[in-house]
C-alpha cells in the first residue's frame, strides 16, 4: 500500500508534480538559457553579466513572492533571488519546494549587493532561468547541534557544512604549500613505506598488522628512510600518512596524521632553524593571503597569525629556565607556581612549552 493522506506523502506528491510540471515546460515552451558557466568564487569578476551555476541548495528564505536561495558549487556560496513576476509559474514554483541540498542549475544576472550573505559574498545573482537536477530527500544534518558521533557516522555529508568546508580548503592550500616550498627550495619528494618492518619510534605505540603470517607495522614515521636518502640527494622529504597507536585525546596526540618530514645534509642548527622559520611562514602567510573568509568561518583571530614571519626569537635553554622562574615567581597561584617549577637539566613539559610560547607574539626557538 502507499501512504497518500499524511503530510509528508502530500509534500511529497507536490513535489512530483512540480517538477512533472517544470519538465513539461521545457519541454514545450520554455527553453534553459545558458550563460557562462563560472565558479562563484569568481562572481565579483562578473558584475552585471549573465551568468550560470551549477550547484546544490544550501538555505531557502521563503518571502512568498521572493524565494531568497543560497547555492553552493563548492568553490562558494551565493545568494540567487528568484522574484515571481519575473519567472514562469513553473520555475517559480521549482524554486518555492527545493529542499536543503537539491541539485539545481541557476542562470541570471550578477548585481553587486554589499548585504547579500555567502562567500565572497556581496554579490547575488538575479535568477532568470531555473533548470532542477535532482530533488533532495530530507537531509539528515540539520542547522542545530548535534553529537559528533552522529556526525561522524554521516561524515560525507558533514563535509559539506560551511566550517567543515573551511577546514578542508585551506587544509588542501597547506598541503600544497608545504609541497611546492620544499620542492622550490631544492628538496627531493622520496616517499617512504607505510608498512614497515620494524617500530620507527617508541615500539609502545605501534600498530600490528599481519603481514602474509609475518608482524608488520604501520609506519610512525618515514625519517630512518631519508636519513638514508640524503647521502645520495642531499635533501630530502617525505610527506604522507603516519599512526601512533596512543589512547589519548589531548591536542599532543594523535592516532593518524599527515606529517611532513624534511632531511637534510651538511645542515648545521642555525641553517635548521633558519629554515624552519621560513617555511612555517610561507605556509601561513599563503594560508592568510587565500582563506580570509575561511578563517572568518572557523572565527580564527588571525592577529596571532599576521605575526608569524621571520625572524623567530631563539633563546638559550638557559634563558627559557630563567624566564620560567621569573614567571613562577610573580603569580600568587601556588598551583600555577607547581606547574612552572623547574630544575636546571630537566626537560620542558607543557605548562612550561606554553608559559615560554605566550611569551613572544610568534613562535619561538
Amino acid at each position: 500500500g502507499v501512504c497518500l493522506t499524511g503530510s509528508g506523502c502530500r509534500a511529497r506528491i507536490r513535489r512530483a508534480a512540480i517538477f512533472i510540471q517544470l519538465l513539461y515546460y521545457y519541454s514545450t515552451q520554455g527553453k534553459l538559457f545558458v550563460a557562462t558557466l563560472i565558479r562563484i568564487a569568481d562572481i565579483g569578476q562578473y558584475d552585471g553579466q549573465e551568468v550560470t551555476v551549477q550547484g546544490w541548495l544550501y538555505n531557502r528564505t521563503d518571502k512568498g513572492r521572493l524565494q531568497f536561495l543560497l547555492v553552493r558549487d563548492g568553490t562558494g556560496i551565493a545568494q540567487c533571488v528568484a522574484f515571481q513576476k519575473d519567472l514562469p509559474e513553473a520555475v517559480f514554483s521549482a524554486a518555492q519546494l527545493l529542499t536543503q541540498e537539491s541539485s539545481v542549475v541557476i542562470t541570471g544576472t550578477v548585481r553587486a549587493d554589499q548585504r547579500a550573505p555567502g562567500y565572497p559574498g556581496g554579490f547575488e545573482i538575479g535568477v532568470k532561468d531555473l533548470k532542477l537536477i535532482q530533488v533532495a530527500g530530507e537531509y539528515p544534518i540539520q542547522p542545530k547541534e548535534h553529537g559528533i558521533e552522529f556526525l561522524m557516522d554521516n561524515r560525507h555529508l558533514w563535509v559539506r557544512s560551511l566550517r567543515q568546508w573551511a577546514i578542508l580548503r585551506i587544509r588542501a592550500t597547506i598541503i600544497r604549500t608545504i609541497r611546492n616550498w620544499l620542492d622550490e627550495h631544492g628538496y627531493l619528494l622520496v616517499d617512504t613505506p607505510i608498512l614497515t618492518p620494524a617500530a620507527g619510534e617508541n615500539t609502545t605505540t605501534l600498530f600490528e598488522i599481519d603481514y602474509f603470517g609475518e608482524p608488520a607495522y604501520l609506519a610512525q614515521t618515514g625519517q630512518l628512510y631519508n636519513e638514508a636518502n640524503i647521502g645520495a640527494f642531499g635533501k630530502v622529504y617525505c610527506f604522507g600518512p603516519t599512526f601512533r597507536a596512543e589512547k589519548s585525546k589531548t591536542r599532543r596526540h594523535l592516532m593518524e596524521f599527515w606529517m611532513v618530514e624534511p632531511e637534510m645534509a651538511f645542515f648545521s642548527l642555525e641553517d635548521l632553524m633558519t629554515m624552519e622559520e621560513e617555511f612555517v611562514s610561507a605556509i601561513v602567510q599563503t594560508v592568510l593571503s587565500k582563506h580570509r573568509a575561511e578563517l572568518e568561518i572557523l572565527e580564527r583571530d588571525t592577529a596571532r597569525l599576521e605575526n608569524i614571519k621571520p625572524p623567530f626569537p631563539r633563546i638559550t635553554y638557559d634563558e627559557a629556565v630563567e624566564r620560567l622562574k621569573q614567571l613562577a615567581d610573580e603569580t600568587d597561584d601556588p598551583e600555577r607556581k607547581a606547574e612552572l617549577a623547574i630544575t636546571w637539566g630537566d626537560d620542558f613539559g607543557s605548562p612550561h612549552e606554553t608559559a615560554i610560547a605566550e611569551s613572544f607574539d610568534r613562535p619561538v626557538f
